[in-house]
């Protein structure tokens, strides 16, 4: 599958911007700008920060000042970011990105508890507790369901629950930058985010007469 890279996002944004309201425009704008950047650091091979830019991009493209308004959690507001973004996407690019992926580093973050955060606000309190495990079962079977349903917004939402713990990680200083005992994760979830972020982006602007919402920390005038 052909992603789309920032010059080609770019190039589309400056041909359409003017059609578009000012919290799109500057949600795309911000989103491409992250992007951009997480594009240098995959060129130095630097996947850490490549991952924090592409999470940035992201959250640069889902933040709005009404999730704001609202004390909407992360999760949430990614989920209902996600319905939207899927029922746009009549290619089933994201789907297609998720079943190419999902025998390989989909699975593989599915099954790594390390990535789960129930696990760490189990064990952080108690090794010997594994109470953890039946949920990480159940978000396995589900993850494997929603794939042979071509449910794709459950399909995102429990893969980016694992993503936005490893984004904790980094962010929260609770992992070594190139660390070893990360170093798997890191890589199979760039993979993942560097084909998943574009698309987002792209299906944003193919739909961007739509009322998106004002972007956060903007103050117009």
């Amino acid at each position: 599958m052909d992603i789309p890279t920032h010059s080609t996002l770019k190039e589309y944004q400056r041909k359409h911007r003017e059609q578009w309201g000012t919290g799109l425009n500057l949600r795309v704008h911000r989103a491409l700008s992250w992007l951009n950047r997480a594009e240098q650091e995959r060129a130095a091979a630097d996947t850490d920060c490549e991952f924090i830019f592409l999470w940035i991009a992201f959250n640069a493209a889902y933040s709005s000042q009404y999730t704001q308004e609202i004390r909407m959690s992360e999760k949430a507001a990614f989920d209902s970011f996600l319905g939207r973004i899927v029922d746009y996407d009549k290619k089933k690019s994201l789907y297609g990105i998720i079943w190419e992926h999902y025998t390989t580093d989909i699975r593989a973050l599915m099954d790594n508890q390390f990535v789960y955060q129930p696990f760490w606000d189990r064990v952080n309190a108690d090794a010997k507790d594994e109470s953890w495990r039946e949920g990480f079962t159940l978000a396995k079977r589900r993850s494997h369901q929603a794939l042979a349903e071509q449910d794709v917004v459950t399909s995102l939402s429990i893969l980016l629950s694992r993503l936005y713990t490893l984004r904790n990680q980094l962010l929260h200083g609770g992992a070594t930058w190139k660390g070893s005992l990360n170093r798997e994760q890191i890589e199979r979830a760039t993979g993942i985010l560097r084909c998943v972020v574009p698309i987002v982006i792209e299906l944003m602007m193919e739909n961007g007469t739509d009322t998106w919402g004002d972007a956060v920390y903007f103050l117009e005038g």
